[in-house]
């Protein structure tokens, strides 16, 4: 297997990229523990410069999916809103709350995520300050989302063949392919997915990768003033996966209804304070935070074909958060996880 990644950084530093098959063979290589630290730093530092291919990426994401805690769930229409993270704008837990008001409006949402990388909050971080319990086994989990409609898979216990990278990722401290496998590797198999990037340029190719790996339907979004998430205070970049076509355009805060604000306004803190934002938007509260929200929740009714546009899909959303089954749904996830957590 040493051999394997010898002769895989041979053939990158050469500016070559890895076949699908050899991709596989790498990440298997990384996933049982038998690449050493300077060689997943070496590949992963070799791939950013030169540009991860899509083949690259799938079979890395293939492999990965395959070493996973399954979440096994007999209907399908999962939807996912995890992203890859890392655009630096620390921005409050966007996609984690137009999940939840998702799953309030009748979509079954599969939360895939982790705790921060490059942000004071990932999307664990403010779960677990709202209340909920992240740690659910694979079994437990399919349990919530069969109760509630809605489930978190926390990375750390569903990917724990990912802990040999985990040294090398910190150490370097810059964004690598490993940011983009987590959106890859919904542990339920979610077939929708809403998937922020961190580079408009990746639109696309993540787009290519998500119809390799059999998405029925997909948007991966970047805004032109960078932020993962769709923005309101710039346009964005959306790449659509609809029946195997891929189509890329972009839309502004005003073509989905909503105010145009400054970024600083939905600007976040920790997990503590990013819960708070959430429960105000939850509870009715106006302005660029309920707005940035309703923008990507309305994406997840798009999706999930409960919405014919992304405008109509934020009106419903809009319905939902002042009906108040946002805030129930919250209270419901909470008092589920615990229940099945042990929890008192």
């Amino acid at each position: 297997m040493g051999d394997m990644m010898k002769e895989a950084l041979a053939k990158l530093i050469q500016g070559h990229s890895l076949s699908r098959e050899d991709s596989r063979s790498v990440m298997s290589c990384i996933m049982e523990g038998e690449a050493t630290p300077a060689q997943i730093a070496s590949l992963v530092t070799i791939l950013r410069m030169k540009g991860e291919s899509i083949d690259e990426i799938a079979g890395f994401a293939e492999i990965m999916r395959g070493k996973a805690s399954r979440v096994e769930t007999e209907r399908r229409s999962l939807l996912d809103t995890c992203g890859t993270g890392g655009d630096g704008m620390n921005t409050f837990n966007i996609s984690t709350a137009a999940a939840i008001i998702a799953a309030a409006g009748g979509v079954r949402v599969a939360k895939h995520g982790n705790r921060a990388a490059s942000s004071k909050s990932g999307s664990a971080d403010v779960l677990e300050a709202l209340g909920v319990q992240i740690t659910l086994n694979h079994e437990q989990a399919a349990r919530c989302l069969d109760e509630v409609g809605l489930c978190f898979m926390f990375a750390q216990v569903f990917h724990q063949s990912m802990k040999h990278a985990a040294a090398p990722r910190k150490e370097i401290g810059f964004r690598t392919i490993f940011n983009m496998l987590g959106p890859l590797t919904n542990p339920a198999g979610a077939d929708r997915q809403l998937m922020g990037v961190f580079e408009r340029r990746r639109t696309e190719v993540l787009a290519l990768v998500l119809r390799e790996l059999g998405l029925y339907r997909a948007l991966v979004v970047c805004s032109h003033d960078g932020l993962d998430e769709i923005s309101i205070s710039a346009p964005t970049q959306i790449t659509e996966l609809r029946n195997d076509a891929i189509q890329t355009f972009d839309v502004t805060p005003e073509e989905l209804g909503l105010k145009q604000y400054e970024m600083r306004d939905v600007v976040g803190g920790d997990a503590r304070e990013n819960a708070e934002i959430i429960r105000q938007v939850f509870a009715g509260k106006k302005g660029a935070a309920r707005d940035i929200v309703l923008a990507n929740a309305g994406a997840c009714f798009y999706l999930d074909e409960q919405a014919d546009s992304l405008r109509d899909g934020v009106e419903l959303a809009g319905r939902i958060v002042d009906s108040g089954i946002a805030m129930e749904k919250l209270e419901h996830l909470v008092r589920v996880t615990k229940e099945l957590a042990h929890v008192s």
